[in-house]
C-alpha cells in the first residue's frame, strides 16, 4: 500500500485562515479527502479530528501542516505531538512555513538531528513570545489602572432627569422602555444604569 499524505488544518472558530491553510495544503499535492479541518481552540489536545487522524496514520505516512503551532499551543506541547509522531509512530511530518522541518529530507542521524534541534527552537521562540505578550498586556493594564485610565468601554453619561425616571420606573409608575424613549436611549441600557444606580428589580 502507498503511503499517504495527510494535512492537517487548526482554525479557532474566530480566525479566518482556513482558506489559506487549505490553498498551502492543495498546492503541496495532499489530496482533499485527506486534508482534515479542526475549528476548536487549541487550549489542549483534547481535539476529536486530531486524534482521529493519530489513529489513521501509519508508518512513512506524512502530515502536512502549514506552521509549527498547529501541532501544539506551547512548547511542552508541541514536542510531545512531535515525539508521538516522528519516534513512536514512525511518521513524517512537513512544516511548510519551515522548510528545514521536513522530516522526508533527513532520515540519517544528522538529519533527525537538525530537525529536532530548529523544532525545539522554533517551539522554545513561540512559546517565549507568547509570554512577552502576556506579560506586556499585564505591565499595560497595570500602567493604565495607575494612571487612573479606565479600560472597559466608556460609560454613557446620564442626562439630569435619568434618576427622577429611575425613581418612577421602581415605583412602577412608567415602563423602562417609555423611560428609555424620554432618554434617547435604548431601555436594556435604561435598565442596566437603573440597576447600578440602585437596588432594583426587573420590571418584567
Amino acid at each position: 500500500m502507498d503511503n499517504a499524505i495527510y494535512g492537517y488544518i487548526r482554525v479557532s472558530t474566530k480566525e479566518q485562515n482556513e482558506a489559506r491553510q487549505l490553498t498551502a495544503m492543495q498546492q503541496f499535492g495532499v489530496p482533499n479527502e485527506n486534508i482534515i479541518v479542526e475549528k476548536q481552540s487549541g487550549k489542549d489536545f483534547r481535539r476529536p479530528h486530531y486524534q482521529r487522524l493519530l489513529k489513521q496514520l501509519h508508518c512513512n505516512d506524512v502530515l502536512v501542516v502549514k506552521s509549527i503551532d498547529r501541532l501544539g499551543r506551547n512548547y511542552k506541547e508541541i514536542l510531545e505531538q512531535w515525539q508521538i509522531l516522528t519516534k513512536e509512530k514512525g511518521v513524517d511530518i512537513v512544516v511548510l512555513d519551515m522548510p528545514l522541518l521536513d522530516t522526508r529530507l533527513g532520515r540519517d542521524l544528522t538529519g533527525q538531528l537538525i530537525a529536532d534541534i530548529v523544532l525545539q527552537l522554533l517551539s522554545y521562540v513561540a512559546e517565549t513570545e507568547r509570554e512577552n505578550i502576556r506579560q506586556r498586556q499585564a505591565e499595560g493594564i497595570m500602567a493604565a489602572k495607575k494612571r487612573g485610565v479606565h479600560l472597559g468601554r466608556k460609560q454613557m453619561t446620564m442626562p439630569a432627569e435619568f434618576y427622577d425616571l429611575a425613581i418612577a420606573w421602581r415605583k412602577g409608575n412608567i415602563s423602562s422602555r417609555s423611560a428609555a424613549d424620554q432618554l434617547g436611549i435604548s431601555y436594556q441600557t435604561f435598565l442596566r444604569r437603573a440597576k447600578e444606580t440602585a437596588d432594583c428589580v426587573d420590571p418584567q
